[in-house]
């Protein structure tokens, strides 16, 4: 391929709105452009690209036993409702009408499609198991879009579904795809770490997610330092800890109010009192299913509403507003506490045994001190109800401290169970002639946010430096005078010998300056660049570097094709 018969837009200035590396590299190496908030154009170097992320997926998803079908990005209301899930997802689906006033969705996911699929067409135990995936457009209408194709509005997703007769057999399924994902990352370049992960939306009983380290990216995540245990921050525990220094076998003197005027944050009541966030206790009031509850935790942590509302049960959870709070502890915003309350109330387990702490009074401007939470407050229970950070103690081993890191999520597998396959009566027949439902696992990879967390992780201060085995062209070539014979004919040469080995070469045959060339090819990021000139050919040669060598070297055209080789592999 000619660099002169194909598309590659070169920007030399940084756009404004490209807020990570990866976005900026994609934009300035013309991969992409952007339609609208969310909404991007590949040109032909980003296809490329995303193609080789697609030939890598399909090859392992094949490999792990998977069938590839295509399903619809339309989808009707129907069977959203049949899931249990319109209400759960509206927000986030793009909902449309046709002509005769159905109401339809751009397709989020698919599990809805996939499992109406198979309800009518696998009845017996003799088709399964069996693993049905698609490599297909998504759309969610995010209240953000942001960082390019890390947060986008349509996006290429690979999504699978199993369908297993048990629970051990839908195992053996979920397995296969945790280790195809494995490799897939892998053979993509990537540094992966695998957390435990909450299900969220899609439902089921257990979860991972594959996260790319970086420090741009969007999702915290923790990790223990002397064992495999990590996890998503919407997941992650942590262990106790050691109990309060002030316990209540020491004496803890009567609660005492104290007055403590424009003090409505935790941050204010530690100044104006002189001490630290984590000796008072932040209490905060929600609505679980309608009714409020008081939620307890030490003024340094935040709560993670997700475990929240696991330890609640309850389906819908918000914070309560102004008036709500008001009305349950007769306080305004900021003044909350404990004592005294008539409604549940729940709290993190780092405060069980809690004494001489310091709490909202019910009071306005007005705090309560010398608080022992055993002898004080009426707990109805406590759980772990906030986020884990870097520092605490592991839950799974003695001695490991977790580690707090970011990381960009491009890949999740879910163990769905029956939720489904009861929702659409999708069931087989067993040996014995019983009917059952099919247990399920489902199964994403972000193809197109896999593509540029690829780039997030391989780049320097001068571009993208691809691993070979996703680059969309895996070598340059740049022939420094193309109106020389011996140049143009060693150029084609070394072009055909490339082709014909499995590496398609671009051929920079535009009319520019070297040092234009050269700043191109480091920014695009070619694995290898060669550069054919008359210099180099009366020295013997053609120049060969690697995209991260510090210098080039000359060798013999005979040699050449073997450097190359084994740069690539």
């Amino acid at each position: 391929m000619h660099l002169s018969k194909t598309f590659i837009p070169t920007l030399r200035e940084t756009p404004q709105d490209a807020e990570i590396a990866s976005h900026r590299l994609m934009l300035r190496a013309g991969m992409i452009r952007r339609v609208s908030g969310g909404i991007f154009t590949f040109l032909p170097l980003g296809l490329r690209a995303l193609r080789q992320v697609e030939r890598i997926v399909r090859e392992e998803i094949d490999r792990a036993g998977a069938i590839e079908v295509l399903m619809p990005g339309l989808q009707p209301r129907e069977i959203w409702e049949q899931s249990g899930r319109y209400d759960l997802m509206r927000d986030v689906m793009f909902r449309i009408h046709d002509r005769q006033g159905h109401d339809l969705a751009l397709g989020p996911t698919h599990e809805e499609v996939i499992t109406g699929l198979v309800a009518h067409e696998i009845s017996s135990y003799r088709q399964l198991p069996c693993t049905f995936y698609q490599v297909q457009t998504k759309y969610r209408d995010e209240i953000r879009p942001r960082f390019g194709l890390m947060r986008a509005r349509e996006f290429v997703m690979k999504d699978a579904y199993s369908f297993d007769a048990s629970w051990d057999a839908a195992d053996g399924s979920y397995q296969a795809m945790y280790d195809a994902y494995e490799r897939i990352f892998a053979r993509c370049g990537l540094n992966v770490k695998v957390v435990e992960a909450d299900s969220g939306a899609m439902g089921g009983q257990w979860s991972h997610e594959f996260m790319v380290l970086a420090d741009s990216g969007e999702d915290g995540l923790v990790e223990c330092n002397g064992c495999t245990y990590a996890a998503n921050l919407e997941k992650a525990e942590r262990a106790r800890g050691a109990p309060p220094e002030n316990s209540a076998d020491n004496g803890c003197p009567s609660p005492e109010k104290v007055v403590t005027p424009e003090t409505t944050t935790i941050e204010a009541v530690s100044a104006l009192l002189d001490i630290p966030a984590q000796r008072l206790i932040k209490t905060l009031i929600y609505t679980a299913d309608i009714q409020p509850v008081a939620v307890l935790t030490s003024g340094d942590r935040e709560i993670n509403e997700l475990k929240l509302a696991r330890a609640l049960g309850c389906r819908e959870l918000t914070a309560a507003d102004a008036a709500t709070v008001e009305r349950v502890t007769g306080a305004p915003v900021g003044y909350a506490g404990p004592i005294g309350l008539s409604i549940p109330i729940h709290a993190d387990l780092e405060l069980r045994g809690a004494s001489d702490y310091v709490c909202g009074a019910n009071q306005a401007d007005t705090h309560t001190l010398h608080v022992d939470i055993e002898r004080d407050v009426t707990v109805t229970g406590y759980a772990d109800l906030t986020n884990a950070r870097g520092g605490d103690g592991c839950p799974q081993c003695d001695d490991g401290v977790l580690q707090a890191k970011r990381g960009i999520e491009v890949g999740h597998v879910f163990k769905l169970g029956t939720k489904y396959s009861e929702a659409f009566d999708a069931r087989y027949l067993t040996a014995e002639g019983e009917q059952k439902p099919l247990v399920m696992g489902c199964y994403g990879i972000g193809v197109t946010r896999t593509l540029q967390a690829v780039i997030e992780q391989h780049h320097d201060a001068n571009g993208i430096c691809w691993p070979s085995s996703v680059a969309p062209y895996k070598v340059v070539l740049l022939p420094l005078n193309l109106s020389h014979d011996a140049t143009r004919e060693t150029t084609e040469r070394l072009s055909a010998e490339l082709t014909a080995a499995g590496w398609e070469p671009l051929i920079d045959d535009r009319d520019e300056r070297p040092g234009v060339k050269f700043k191109d090819a480091d920014l695009i990021g070619y694995p290898v660049r060669v550069v054919i000139s008359e210099r180099s050919l009366a020295a013997g040669g053609v120049e060969i570097k690697a995209r991260a060598a510090d210098k080039p070297q000359t060798l013999p055209l005979a040699e050449a094709m073997s450097q190359i080789g084994e740069f690539l592999s």
